[in-house]
């Protein structure tokens, strides 16, 4: 592995154990067994180099929940339901990593490569959320999809990685999500009647 790779797999360590905003670049030359100057010489600045960390850290969180998940339920909502609940139990395994994202957003205004990053990564999440929730291979899913269901699929996620993070008991899983999802389209259908 060259000095490259092991810094971002230092970032990445760096990342769950002390957040985005707390790493330094020595914290992460200390994990990595790299040099300082190779952090600046492959990625250009520090932050640069979290800000792969983080898609990368992210990517591969995503990837060990929801990789393994085989829903068992033959409905949209169904899948739906079982693949937030999946991700709910799974927050607090990576705590610092899920408060890493939101330190990360606040450098957007700062970091163009971080929001084009961030608004790559959006895209390809919305895809493959629609994809897995409606069981159809990620090539059919629609323009249309990905930015209705797909959006509204992928503002759960963050949403409730932001209540875990206030109140980590109290925080929605797939089970309750859906029960407010019936009750908002219960009410609408009443109201229409």
């Amino acid at each position: 592995m060259g000095h490259k790779e092991q810094l971002l797999e230092g970032a990445k360590r760096c990342l769950y154990e002390k957040g985005y905003a707390r790493t330094t670049a020595r914290d992460v030359v200390a994990a990595s067994g790299a040099n300082l100057a190779s952090i600046g010489y492959h990625y250009g600045s520090k932050e640069a180099l979290l800000t792969a960390a983080m898609i990368e850290a992210v990517g591969e969180w995503t990837e060990r929940v929801l990789g393994t998940l085989r829903p068992e339920r033959t409905t949209p909502l169904g899948r739906f339901e079982e693949t937030m609940n999946q991700l709910a139990r799974a927050y607090p395994e990576a705590r610092t990593m899920v408060a890493a994202n939101f330190e990360a957003l606040v450098h957007l205004e700062r970091q163009p490569e971080l929001r084009a990053r961030l608004v790559q990564g959006h895209a390809l999440a919305r895809r493959a959320l629609v994809a897995l929730v409606l069981d159809v291979p990620e090539e059919e899913v629609t323009a249309e999809q990905e930015r209705g269901l797909g959006s509204l699929l992928l503002t759960m996620v963050p949403g409730t990685m932001a209540l875990f993070l206030v109140d980590p008991d109290g925080v929605p899983d797939g089970t309750g999500l859906v029960e407010g999802m019936r009750v908002l389209v219960g009410s609408e259908a009443g109201a229409a009647s």
